[in-house]
């Protein structure tokens, strides 16, 4: 989401300077913004979100009017075989932004959380920005605590700070570890397609120039202290999600093999989006339009995508990987 946020927001203000700060670990890589390398409005600094010496120091030097903070661990798998990288980065790390904010009186933090926080909505209905934080894996637990102390630093120090809670993105520059990417790749190249318990889990959709979009929206017009979430309006069984795929790229869906649920998998994610509608918000790319986009770009992108596999992500020997 990060780059092609920068992206969004260096193509549509030709006035606007860009410090992107990032410690670019395994799905953090300069190759993102190949395009934007070069634009003198631009600004890299390598350097880690829990790091406050040297966050505070870029803070000091850029003096910046809004501080987004997309840093984080993301992938749930991950999460669940090695959970303390999450609590660093997506706990930690919120606190050390916090507290560079807190002191510098930075004038707007907006910290990108997710419908995770929710937890399962099995039942049905959908999630409001109050709704209760059940949150089942380390890595919703994590964002959870980084919402909570986002939160407490608005009531107790006035830092500033607005949330984010976007549904589940798409589109260009996702990492193959999810699932939209690694089913293009792998039905690309006649491999299975691992489901999770016959892909019946339900999530919600949007094209990342939508939420690009949604977050400009918020940083312009949205109040400090709120959390807002954006949803896509787009509710898909896992498996509908891989079988259009495979249906775009002429493939059989007899490349899906359904594996054994993770530990802990929510049903379905669902969340209202009353308050960044009333923001004048809206998701403009529909479902095929965008999911037809984004396997054009891979299809286009190899390069870019290709490195990030690993010696044996092809071999027919390791199924799974």
């Amino acid at each position: 989401m990060g780059s092609n946020f920068v992206r969004y927001i260096m193509g549509k203000y030709g006035d606007i300077e860009v410090l992107v700060y990032d410690k670019l670990t395994y799905a953090g890589r300069l190759e993102n913004l190949h395009d934007v390398m070069k634009d003198p409005r631009f600004k890299f600094v390598k350097a880690d979100v829990c790091d406050e010496e040297a966050l505070d120091k870029v803070v000091r030097e850029f003096e910046p009017d809004v501080v987004v903070n997309f840093a984080a661990e993301t992938h749930v798998d991950r999460s669940i075989n090695e959970p303390a990288p999450f609590l660093r980065t997506n706990v930690f790390g919120v606190f050390t932004l916090l507290e560079v904010a807190r002191k510098r009186d930075l004038p707007l933090i907006v910290h990108i959380s997710t419908d995770e926080v929710y937890g399962d909505l099995r039942e049905g209905g959908s999630a409001s920005e109050d709704w209760p934080f059940r949150p089942s894996s380390p890595y919703s637990a994590s964002k959870a605590a980084g919402d909570l102390l986002c939160q407490a630093y608005w009531r107790t120090y006035r830092v500033p700070v607005r949330i984010v809670r976007p549904c589940n993105n798409y589109g260009p520059y996702q990492h193959p570890e999810k699932l939209i990417p690694k089913t293009i790749i792998r039905a690309l190249h006649d491999m299975p397609i691992p489901l999770y318990g016959g892909g019946t889990q339900v999530r919600d959709w949007l094209y990342v120039e939508d939420f690009a979009e949604a977050l400009d929206t918020v940083i312009r017009k949205g109040s400090n202290g709120e959390a807002y979430n954006v949803p896509g309006f787009n509710e898909r069984r896992n498996i509908e999600v891989v079988e259009a795929i495979l249906e775009i790229l002429g493939k059989p869906k007899s490349l899906i093999k359904v594996v054994e649920d993770r530990p802990g998998h929510d049903y379905r994610y669902s969340m209202r989006g009353d308050k960044i509608l009333a923001l004048g918000w809206k998701p403009r790319t529909p479902w095929r339009e965008g999911l037809e986009k984004t396997v054009r770009w891979y299809l286009s992108n190899e390069w870019w995508w290709r490195p990030l596999l690993s010696d044996d992500y092809f071999r027919k020997d390791v199924p799974w990987r």
